[in-house]
């Protein structure tokens, strides 16, 4: 049973079955997207020219997250949108049921911006391949980084993140699982064993 915590960081809804083990709760969570707002504040020297993307889902949420911490250190909203990458995965045979999200382009759009992509997890590098061929199709942004709320590992392709909540040192038959309060109601990361690979 996992020890009781203080009502400012919930748990998981009373019912549900916990799995594997708790890496990041409610407080890690926030102490770490609170530092990659910071990082990349220090790396872009402020908001100029700066635009966040999330990848939905979760990744749409904490992008949410980071633009408001940076609002409120900047004392300005940084443009913040929405990146479909649905019709641009290579797994999409695998998946033909996927569901499309919307893509919400940000005030001013992205030419010659500096583009933080946001996502939960790092894993394969597929997710963010075929984010930056999405991108293609919107504009030609100056710089693009990526900021990820984990860092499992197991790249498949030459992509790294800029800026990392927790790296995560995991095995190919555990699957690590973001729960967010805005889609889950609670926030947490935890890792569980799984059977079979992950696609």
């Amino acid at each position: 049973m996992a020890p009781a915590q203080s009502a400012s960081a919930p748990t998981a809804p009373e019912g549900a079955t916990p799995e594997g083990r708790t890496v990041l709760d409610a407080r890690d969570i926030s102490r770490a997207l609170t530092r990659i707002s910071h990082e990349i504040l220090e790396r872009n020297k402020g908001l100029q020219h700066l635009v966040l993307l999330g990848i939905p889902t979760r990744g749409v949420h904490l992008a949410q997250r980071v633009a408001d911490r940076i609002a409120k250190v900047e004392g300005a909203q940084v443009p913040l949108g929405t990146l479909d990458i649905t019709m641009y995965r290579d797994d999409l045979r695998k998946h033909p049921a996927r569901g499309p999200h919307h893509t919400v382009m940000p005030p001013g759009g992205v030419d010659g911006k500096v583009v933080v992509l946001v996502d939960d997890v790092l894993f394969s590098g597929r997710t963010v391949r075929a984010a930056l061929d999405a991108m293609n199709d919107l504009g030609r942004p100056a710089t693009v980084r990526l900021a990820v709320l984990v860092d499992r590992g197991h790249r498949e392709l030459p992509i790294r993140a800029d800026h990392v909540g927790k790296n995560l040192p995991s095995a190919r038959t555990e699957r690590v699982m973001v729960r967010l309060e805005e889609s889950d109601g609670y926030d947490e990361v935890r890792i569980a064993p799984m059977e079979g690979l992950e696609a």
